[in-house]
């Protein structure tokens, strides 16, 4: 062992040793707060790494045995190493970087419970990224053509993870709560700071479109829904409908989207109302096959203005109405930028609005009130990085592409 040429053995034990340097930092020091490496320390970290790459593989090319941290051995145990890491991580439970667990038992403390904030993670990426940058030092001093989508491929991966570790630090990721026809210009944090922001949200307004009612049966004794682990329904998209759950017949005979309840001690009836607290209601015929028994009435998913109103069939089942859900829920918004500019926008799940340099996410709402919720919740995030990292991507595509169209032709 520690015979030139170095082999596996010589690498897996370097691996093995960062990871060992890295634990015990993580019990002396704890977790590693990413805002400790927020600009401009990340840029001063990140520049001295690249001159150190630089350094090093200048160094090299005169010591023999240095040229092995750019060779394929170390690039597959740093690889290798980082990976068991990745697959722990996804194999364990991860909490929150916020949660503190400097009083935990030692499996807390270990940093297996929060890996992207560890010793072991953070020492091990920049060993493979140490690794990946001399490689591509050395292929570029001996630059050939044909090299260049090996290069760019590389380069690309280089810049994606450069990218990423250094900007953990400056990503902001707030949250907004916005009340109809109001205008909000503060953000809350992770730590439940206010932080007020270059940008302001006006909500002009919020609107839910919602999947069709269902009808479901539940057991009256336990309150499951039935059947048991494998639950049925009745979507009811129009009327007259026919349907069956168990041994059950439903007719739907009438269908309010939008009602309002009529209850007295002996009648429940419902009536169309396009107010605030309108309610879904459908008046249903239930026919028991097997003993001709009838029932028929009202049934509603009620809300935060009317109760829920359901049908006891008999003695075992109920017929009822969950909650509606949701489909769709959009916001109508205008953003004003503290530079003057002003941007109209509808913000719903998974398309968010992009405005100077900002993503503006739409995270949630009154749920309790559902489409007559009083306010909108937005996520609000902002990588100073992400030109960097695009830049990243663009480059592995290009490399890709230059590979597939170089690759020498098979003859036969």
């Amino acid at each position: 062992m520690w015979k030139q040429p170095w082999k596996y053995i010589e690498g897996w034990t370097i691996s093995a040793g960062i990871f060992i340097t890295g634990t015990i930092l993580q019990f002396i020091t704890g977790k590693i707060n990413p805002e400790s490496f927020s600009f401009p320390v990340n840029i001063i970290l990140g520049t001295g790494f690249l001159h150190f790459l630089l350094i090093f593989h200048l160094i090299s090319i005169k010591i023999k045995p240095l040229q092995w941290f750019s060779g394929h051995v170390a690039a597959i145990t740093s690889l290798t190493s980082l990976l068991i890491l990745i697959i722990i991580m996804g194999l364990t439970l991860q909490l929150p970087a916020t949660v503190d667990l400097s009083n935990k038992s030692l499996m807390f403390r270990s940093g297996f419970m929060q890996m992207t904030v560890s010793w072991q993670f953070l020492l091990l990426s920049f060993y493979l990224l140490s690794i990946l940058g001399l490689v591509i030092l050395k292929r570029l001093s001996r630059f050939k053509l044909k090299d260049a989508g090996f290069i760019l491929n590389h380069a690309g991966l280089f810049i994606l993870f450069f990218a990423a570790l250094l900007s953990s630090g400056d990503l902001q990721r707030l949250r907004m709560t916005v009340p109809v026809s109001e205008t909000e210009w503060r953000g809350v944090n992770n730590k439940n700071e206010i932080v007020e922001l270059p940008l302001a949200i006006e909500l002009n307004s919020f609107t839910i479109d919602e999947y069709p009612p269902k009808l479901m049966l539940m057991d009256n004794n336990t309150g499951t829904v039935l059947p048991n682990g494998k639950p049925q329904n009745i979507l009811v998209e129009k009327f007259p409908s026919f349907g069956k759950l168990l041994d059950w017949e439903l007719e739907t005979v009438k269908y309010l989207p939008a009602a309002a309840a009529m209850i007295t001690k002996d009648t429940v009836n419902f009536i169309a109302f396009h107010s605030e607290g309108a309610t879904a209601a459908v008046y249903v015929k239930a026919q028991n096959i097997n003993d001709g028994a009838q029932k028929e009435g009202w049934v509603s998913c009620g809300n935060f203005f009317f109760p829920q109103i359901s049908i006891k069939l008999n003695e075992k089942v109920t017929l009822f109405m969950p909650d509606r859900e949701p489909k769709c829920y959009v916001s109508d918004v205008t953003v004003y930028v503290k530079n003057g500019g002003t941007k109209e926008a509808l913000i719903e799940v998974n398309k968010p609005l992009s405005l100077a340099g900002w993503k503006i996410y739409q995270l949630s709402y009154e749920t309790e009130r559902g489409k007559w919720s009083r306010y909108s919740v937005f996520e609000l995030v902002k990588d100073s990085w992400l030109p960097l990292i695009y830049l990243g991507i663009v480059m592995l595509l290009a490399g890709s592409i230059f590979l597939i169209f170089s690759a020498p032709e098979i003859k036969n």
